[in-house]
């Protein structure tokens, strides 16, 4: 009994040694590509980067800020607007429908905000959503707000350019092209903290 004992205690360190031996040579490999892993991570934080800035909040300074400008447009005016004159300002861009009812309601301290920081930020309105020139007019003079430029979006190619699926939006841009989206309804206390905030 103690010699079949025995025999086993012997082949069990023996399977143990080479479990071992076996480990030790997985165990360095392992560490090898550890260590090719640890140097590619950099690359793939990197590549992850831009879907980040895609989120709707602020950002840093991106390479690519002049691409959120590239558009041209018109007023309701019937002014032509290039979009690459923003650049470099703090901006504050309000997306409105002449039917929705929040819009109308904020108009007048959108207005406030636009009297406020005159000189200082620039505001552009971007009337969408809606085929209806002659109300999206009717909304300005409604609202107050013909104080600074509202561009003609009846085609919604300027909210599908910033992104935006709904209104009443705000997008405020710092100079250096860091973003920050909001959803009204916003008071023009609401409006000036968010500019102090993230525009300027």
């Amino acid at each position: 009994m103690r010699k079949g004992l025995a025999g086993i205690t012997r082949n069990n360190v023996l399977f143990m040694r080479k479990l071992i031996s076996a480990l030790a040579v997985t165990l360095l490999a392992v560490t090898a590509c550890g260590g090719e892993t640890e140097e590619k991570a950099p690359m793939e934080s990197a590549s992850a980067a831009p879907a980040m800035s895609d989120a709707p909040t602020t950002k840093a300074p991106t390479t690519g800020t002049s691409a959120l400008w590239k558009f041209r447009a018109t007023s309701l005016d019937g002014e032509p607007f290039d979009g690459s004159g923003l650049e470099g300002k703090p901006v504050v861009l309000w997306f409105w429908a002449p039917w929705c009812p929040t819009c109308q309601g904020e108009g007048p301290a959108v207005s406030a905000a636009a009297k406020k920081y005159a000189g200082k930020v620039e505001f552009v309105g971007v009337a969408g959503l809606d085929k209806n020139k002659e109300q999206m007019d009717a909304f300005v003079s409604r609202t107050g707000t013909a104080n600074f430029v509202h561009l003609d979006d009846r085609t919604g190619a300027l909210y599908k350019h910033f992104k935006v699926k709904t209104q009443s939006s705000y997008l405020l841009v710092n100079p250096e092209g860091g973003t920050h989206s909001a959803v009204g309804p916003l008071s023009e206390a609401d409006l000036s903290e968010l500019i102090d905030q993230f525009a300027l």
